[in-house]
């Protein structure tokens, strides 16, 4: 079965994506062929886009890796044809030793779409078929669309609260809380934590006051020593010692990351979630004087979607107030307003439109 289509395919960095009809085979064995729904519109498309980060597969390339479908064709194990899915940004091998300790994230065999081979910026996907994740308990009205943010926005945010060790009556600080730190801050809050939120922009701290920070404090004009004094009123005013610190870096810059080190205190954890490629300075010795720990994270582990999908389904992480549908056929323009920093919402992209 060859199923025909359109692709936003990147040919050159720094360049516009190619809109080219394409046609999909049948899939082969372990794959299964996807018709996009939505895909989510990342600042690591805008990165691949721009030339600052590089891809894995070589030009030309397909972007998107949050993508939410219906599978076409299958031939292998997994979900069924017509069944509703997701497609994790990290798509396992399954079979090394990685996978069998439940470390599929960081599988050596990986695939990321939009990376490592062809992403969701068209009317189909070709994957493997056994990382899927099936959605078969939705509420009967739910948009299924805006599912689209959660193959990295909202699952990165929900491995990386989980891998903090965050639990009830903790703090977190969450340093950006636009896109991935949002949903940080739901997910943080959810578990029980008290969450202060940080930012340079007063209606993102807004916006996360009402889903789920208990304060927030702008930190465009401020020194960090002062953030820091912040931090320890906010600990000493909830009563909890700095090791129930939890610190979520998120906003992928410099600066972020070097406030975010800052902030460790006694035996407190950090963990770092967003991505730069700029080389950053930092003073290790701080981990070793305050006994801090560091955590890395990368997307998400297949097996724990359920629980990210149960979330939302339960209404404890919203959805409505940080995305907004867009058409693919304007992914250039949309990207350009990302660079220029005029979205206010995650963008899902329609390919029907």
């Amino acid at each position: 079965m060859a199923v025909e289509g359109i692709a936003y395919a990147l040919t050159e960095t720094g360049r516009p994506l190619v809109a080219e009809r394409r046609t999909w085979d049948s899939p082969g064995p372990g794959q299964a062929l996807v018709e996009v729904i939505g895909c989510g519109l990342c600042h690591t498309d805008l990165g691949y886009a721009r030339g600052e980060v590089p891809t894995h597969k070589p030009l030309p390339l397909v972007l998107g890796h949050e993508v939410v479908g219906r599978v076409v064709a299958t031939q292998g194990p997994g979900p069924e044809v017509g069944q509703l899915v997701l497609i994790p940004a990290v798509l396992p091998c399954g079979k090394c030793a990685f996978c069998a300790a439940g470390r599929g994230n960081a599988c050596p065999e990986q695939q990321m779409p939009g990376n490592d081979i062809d992403g969701g910026f068209a009317t189909h996907q070709l994957v493997r078929s056994a990382p899927l994740i099936v959605l078969d308990d939705l509420p009967a009205a739910f948009e299924v669309w805006k599912l689209g943010v959660v193959a990295d926005a909202v699952s990165t945010a929900f491995q990386a609260v989980r891998r903090s060790g965050v639990g009830k009556g903790d703090v977190a600080v969450v340093v950006g809380v636009g896109g991935v730190g949002g949903f940080a801050t739901q997910i943080a809050a959810a578990s029980g934590a008290h969450v202060l939120a940080l930012d340079v922009k007063r209606d993102r701290l807004d916006l996360a006051l009402e889903h789920g920070a208990a304060s927030g404090l702008e930190v465009r004009d401020l020194a960090p020593k002062a953030v820091k004094s912040e931090v320890r009123g906010f600990l000493k005013k909830h009563g909890v010692p700095s090791f129930r610190l939890r610190i979520f870096e998120c906003t992928g810059t410099r600066a972020g990351q070097v406030l975010a080190f800052g902030l460790l205190d006694r035996g407190a954890t950090l963990v770092q979630v967003g991505y730069t490629p700029d080389t950053v300075e930092l003073r290790l010795s701080n981990l070793m004087a305050f006994d801090a720990t560091v955590h890395g994270t990368w997307g998400c582990p297949v097996e724990a979607y359920p629980a990210v999908i149960d979330l939302i389904a339960s209404g404890k992480v919203a959805l409505d107030p940080f995305v907004e549908r867009a058409p693919m056929s304007r992914v250039n323009e949309h990207l350009e307003a990302m660079h220029a920093h005029r979205l206010e919402r995650r963008l899902v992209l329609d390919p029907l439109s």
